[in-house]
C-alpha cells in the first residue's frame, strides 16, 4: 500500500513539473487564498463581495469554496448548486462540470457543507484534488480560494501554494491574536510569502489602521516579514441585511459604506505589481508548489 502511494506521488510530481514546464506565455490565473485565524470574522462575505468588485473591473473571477466541510459561499450568494466539491473528491464530477454562474459574471465552485470526508482529506486526496484544478486557468483571470479558518493542513496547503494570501481579521482581540497566528504559521514555512491584511467590521478608519499597524509591527519585529495593509471594511448594517437576503451587499446595497470599502480594496488589488515572470504562474504553478510542500510534509 505504502509503495503504491509513493509511486502515485512520484507520478503526480512528474505531471506537475510537466504542467509548469509547458506553461503558456499568455496570462494565467492569479491565485489568491483568503483565510483567517478564526471563524466569525466575515471572511466568506469578503471573498464574495471582493469577487464582485473585481468582476466589475473587467476581470474574469472564479470563487472556489474550499472551506472544506463547512462551506457556505453558495448560501451567501443565494445559489443552488446540484454538485459540489464532494462530487469532485469522489471522482463523480470534474471541476469544470460544477462551476455555476453567480451575480455580475462571477463564477463559483461550491463546497460541501457538513461532509466529514471533505474536512478530513488525506494528504494524497488533497494533492489529487489540487492536481484536478489544472484546467481552471482557462476559466478566470483571478481565482479566489475561500479557505477554512485556522491553521489546519488543508488551510496551509492552499495558502502556501497560492500566489498570495489575504488574511481577514476584525478589531476583536481574539481575532487579532489568531490573525497573527495564521500569519506566523505561513511565515514559518515561507518567509517570502506575499501576505496582505484586511480589517473587517471596523468602527472607523482609525480603528482599522490601528489594528493593521499593530499586526504589521508585531510581524515585522518577531517574524521579520512585511505585511501589505490592503484595506478595511467598515461595520455596516447593510452587511447582515444582505446575508439575510442571500444577496452580496455589493449587489443589494451598492452605495453602502461596506461596498465603497470593497471597491477601494478591489482597486488596490488590481493595481499591485506582477509576480516575478520567471516563476510558474496560474494553477500550473499552484500545483507545482503544492506538491513540493507535500513532499516536505507541510501539506
Amino acid at each position: 500500500m505504502i509503495r503504491d502511494q509513493a509511486e502515485g506521488l512520484r507520478e503526480l510530481v512528474k505531471r506537475s513539473k510537466d504542467f509548469a514546464a509547458k506553461a503558456r506565455p499568455a496570462r494565467l490565473a492569479r491565485i489568491i487564498s483568503v483565510t483567517s485565524g478564526k471563524g466569525g470574522v466575515g471572511k466568506t462575505n469578503v471573498v464574495v463581495n471582493l469577487g464582485i468588485g473585481l468582476a466589475r473591473r473587467g476581470s474574469r473571477v472564479l470563487v472556489i469554496d474550499a472551506d472544506l466541510g463547512l462551506a457556505n459561499v453558495d448560501i451567501v450568494l443565494g445559489l443552488t448548486s446540484r454538485y459540489n466539491l464532494y462530487h469532485v473528491i469522489k471522482g463523480e464530477k470534474k471541476l469544470q462540470e460544477i462551476i455555476v454562474d453567480g451575480p455580475e459574471g462571477l463564477k463559483v465552485i461550491a463546497g460541501g457543507a457538513g461532509i466529514r470526508e471533505l474536512a478530513n482529506l488525506s494528504n494524497s486526496q488533497r494533492v489529487q484534488f489540487i492536481a484536478s484544478m489544472s484546467e481552471l486557468d482557462d476559466y478566470a483571470d483571478i481565482i479566489l480560494i475561500d479557505t477554512s479558518a485556522g491553521i489546519s493542513q488543508n488551510v496551509l496547503g492552499f495558502v502556501l501554494a497560492s500566489d498570495e494570501a489575504i488574511v481577514v481579521t476584525t478589531p476583536e482581540p481574539t481575532a487579532i491574536r489568531d490573525a497573527y497566528g495564521i500569519i506566523k504559521a505561513i511565515a514559518l514555512e515561507n518567509k517570502d510569502a506575499k501576505i496582505r491584511l484586511i480589517v473587517n467590521m471596523a468602527a472607523n478608519p482609525q480603528e482599522a489602521e490601528d489594528v493593521a499597524s499593530r499586526i504589521e509591527m508585531v510581524a515585522r519585529q518577531f517574524l521579520d516579514i512585511g505585511l501589505d495593509k490592503l484595506g478595511y471594511i467598515l461595520r455596516d448594517p447593510a452587511v447582515p441585511e444582505s446575508v439575510l437576503k442571500q444577496k452580496p451587499f455589493m449587489v443589494a446595497y451598492p452605495t453602502s459604506k461596506a461596498s465603497k470599502c470593497v471597491e477601494v480594496i478591489a482597486d488596490r488589488l488590481l493595481g499591485l505589481s506582477e509576480e516575478d515572470t520567471f516563476k510558474p504562474k496560474g494553477f500550473k504553478g499552484f500545483i507545482f508548489k503544492f506538491v513540493s510542500l507535500f513532499k516536505k510534509g507541510v501539506a
